[in-house]
């Protein structure tokens, strides 16, 4: 379907004996083996993910893809289009909820326009890489043609490229755009063959008459685009935004490169999945942060078999919830490296 010829690559093996050695330290640290719970996965994931013995996660990158939507015309958000370029203009004035984690956690923050209806001016730490004013409104026609897809994927795998370039430990991806729950929710079902009223949510705000004209309308574009929608690629061409190509292509890429990815939300986890349907080995070097409030995200963690890290009741994006959830990861690999083995502390182990 696409002349992107990186999507063929495979994703980066990981080498199991990383995973031995970090299980093997945990079971000997001054505590009763598994006594830390899901801080020890936490620790030999990210150890076997770096192929090293003392795992850090110091070198943070988060992303902010952001665009707008043809389907908001639809009237399925609680919030006008405008609201995409006024967020991106508090991104970069750091007045964003992603813009106040980041800067607590010493996390490099920077924001793409990847296709916003209106053009902003020059703004500190945003990126303009419009593909076009927007996507088309897909309960009428495609979303992207094929070239336009490319386009919105090569801009996620060229921000990976950056990141690698700076040596992070850890990619984040966040998003912004107006009905872009939609857009995702329709992703969702078509993968996993779920109706909308079983999936779609309230997004920004919308009340319970306004979720059930969102289902309408993408149960009726799904019935609209039914013979098209025969793999993952089309279907991301067919019902995505430019932003949620983007953070599937980033993610394809950084499995590709060997970057560990810590996933935000609803919409974040539409674009895994996506990224797990077309390489499946991409799975592996992601961690899911949080639980969604969106209904819709529940069942793309089933259908991963990902079990997220917290459930705060959260359904921001942006990136938030990975955020929140970075400083217990960090903690997992300080307890990892920083503990003492048993016979360094010259403690009894277990009988």
């Amino acid at each position: 379907m696409m002349s992107a010829d990186w999507l063929n690559k495979p994703a980066r093996l990981i080498n199991n004996d990383w995973y031995t050695d970090a299980k093997y330290k945990q079971d000997h640290l001054t505590k009763p083996p598994g006594s830390l719970g899901r801080l020890e996965e936490i620790a030999i994931k990210i150890s076997a993910l770096h192929g090293c013995a003392k795992p850090s996660l110091d070198q943070v990158q988060i992303v902010v893809f952001a665009g707008d939507h043809g389907i908001a015309e639809e009237g399925v958000s609680a919030f006008p289009q405008a609201v995409t370029v006024e967020m991106i203009r508090n991104f970069s004035a750091g007045g964003a909820a992603i813009s106040v984690l980041a800067r607590e956690l010493g996390a490099d923050l920077e924001v793409i326009n990847t296709g916003t209806v209106s053009e902003h001016e020059d703004l500190e730490s945003v990126i303009v890489e419009r593909v076009a004013a927007g996507t088309k409104n897909f309960s009428k026609q495609a979303a992207m043609t094929e070239a336009e897809c490319a386009q919105a994927m090569n801009i996620g795998r060229d921000a990976v490229i950056r990141a690698k370039r700076n040596n992070v430990d850890l990619f984040i991806a966040g998003e912004m755009g107006i009905a872009n729950t939609t857009s995702a929710t329709a992703i969702a079902c078509a993968l996993l063959d779920e109706s909308a009223e079983n999936m779609a949510g309230p997004g920004t705000g919308l009340n319970q008459s306004g979720v059930s004209h969102k289902a309408d309308v993408i149960n009726q574009a799904l019935a609209f685009h039914q013979a098209e929608l025969e793999s993952p690629l089309k279907i991301l061409q067919t019902l995505g935004g430019f932003e949620i190509a983007a953070i599937t292509g980033a993610y394809l890429s950084c499995a590709q490169q060997g970057l560990p990815i810590l996933v935000d939300g609803f919409i974040s986890s539409a674009a895994a999945l996506l990224a797990i349907r077309i390489l499946p080995g991409a799975k592996e070097w992601m961690l899911f942060s949080h639980a969604s409030a969106e209904p819709g995200h529940q069942k793309i963690m089933q259908a991963i078999k990902a079990r997220p890290l917290l459930d705060l009741g959260m359904r921001l994006g942006e990136g938030s919830g990975a955020a929140v959830a970075l400083p217990i990861m960090r903690l997992a690999c300080r307890l990892h490296t920083g503990m003492a083995t048993f016979a360094q502390a010259g403690v009894s182990g277990k009988n």
